[in-house]
């Protein structure tokens, strides 16, 4: 039988790495993370870079639930690796994303001026000048400015959209306690409390 690390298992190459990395790189109190690791009251707070790791990696694996993201963090090894083992629960996370959305936002964006200045993306502007080329111009492969324009207000207006998802998701987790309130009170036979109107 051969033992291995959890550090062997993760491969080289494996974008975990890379996510890693790039929240070592980044100065999170710049960005406006919320750092409470001060804080001496109760348990040790999470560290804010390590929610960020947990956070990037549901965002690139399509895992955009914090019950979902609480799972994986038990039996994804990559996730296992890239935060230590941690288990934060699903409100931690959510509450994570809650309180840091503009943080968020602005990480985003540094990532790509990260690819930029890797070499990974050319960020620049390409124009014939009358040329005969060959090739396939529809309108949907060709570019200006006012087309790129568009588009950078298009994915700005996602990462709004992603903004109010993350309430939306927020709130069902909210909306579910209300509904089992509401379940358990048919079941047995008790009234809500209703808020008395002045």
């Amino acid at each position: 039988m051969i033992l291995q690390t959890i550090d062997q298992l993760i491969d080289e190459n494996n974008a975990v790495r890379f996510i890693d990395s790039l929240v070592k790189y980044l100065s999170l109190v710049d960005f406006g993370f919320n750092d409470i690791r001060n804080n001496k009251n109760g348990r040790p707070p999470y560290n804010p870079a390590d929610l960020l790791k947990f956070y990037i990696y549901g965002y690139l694996n399509k895992i955009r639930s914090s019950r979902g993201l609480e799972k994986e963090a038990k039996r994804n090894i990559e996730l296992i690796w890239l935060i230590k083992g941690l288990v934060p629960d699903h409100n931690t996370i959510s509450n994570f994303r809650k309180d840091n959305p503009k943080a968020i936002k602005k990480v985003f964006k540094a990532t790509v001026n990260i690819a930029k200045n890797l070499d990974l993306i050319d960020g620049i502007l390409l124009a014939g000048d009358g040329t005969k080329l060959i090739t396939q111009n529809s309108k949907k492969n060709n570019y200006n400015q006012k087309k790129i324009d568009r588009h950078v207000s298009y994915i700005e207006n996602t990462l709004a959209e992603y903004s109010l998802y993350s309430l939306v998701l927020e709130n069902a987790d909210t909306d579910k306690k209300k509904l089992i309130e509401v379940k358990k009170a048919k079941r047995y036979n008790y009234r809500l409390s209703k808020p008395v109107l002045s």
